[in-house]
């Protein structure tokens, strides 16, 4: 008997292009943020959920991925879920200097924009900042 285990993947979507699927071992998240909002006192109780989630993943050779996403859930009737993607692969020479806040910036402004995102939009700069500041630090 064997004790092999199968690689976790995951789907990313991609702002104007296809989604890619990656490894997550081989793309670890090197920066992240999120915020979780709902209505009643505990989540598993609520009629109103809305989730926004910022990763960067970075691979080995370089290259990274940025990306967002925004999910609104009700249970009142006629009420509409919805949920808004953006995200963005870079090459690895793409990521120096600024290019990871640039592409953070990027997909910040996209998925703010989203449609139906209405109110919750005005999370984005703040998440989108935690994100920057939870980037690697750079020496000076």
């Amino acid at each position: 008997m064997s004790n092999t285990t199968t690689p976790t993947t995951r789907t990313i979507t991609l702002t104007d292009r296809p989604p890619v699927t990656i490894r997550e071992d081989d793309w670890p998240i090197i920066a992240s943020s999120q915020s979780k909002e709902f209505d009643n006192q505990y989540e598993f109780q609520a009629n109103r959920t809305s989730k926004w989630h910022f990763a960067v993943r970075q691979h080995d050779d370089g290259r990274a991925i940025v990306y967002a996403t925004y999910s609104y859930s009700s249970t009142y009737q006629n009420a509409r879920n919805y949920r808004a993607r953006a995200g963005v692969l870079l090459a690895a020479d793409a990521t120096k200097n600024n290019g990871l806040v640039d592409a953070i910036r990027a997909v910040s402004a996209t998925i703010a924009n989203a449609e139906h995102v209405g109110t919750d939009a005005d999370r984005w700069p703040t998440l989108r900042d935690e994100c920057i500041a939870d980037l690697p630090a750079v020496e000076i």
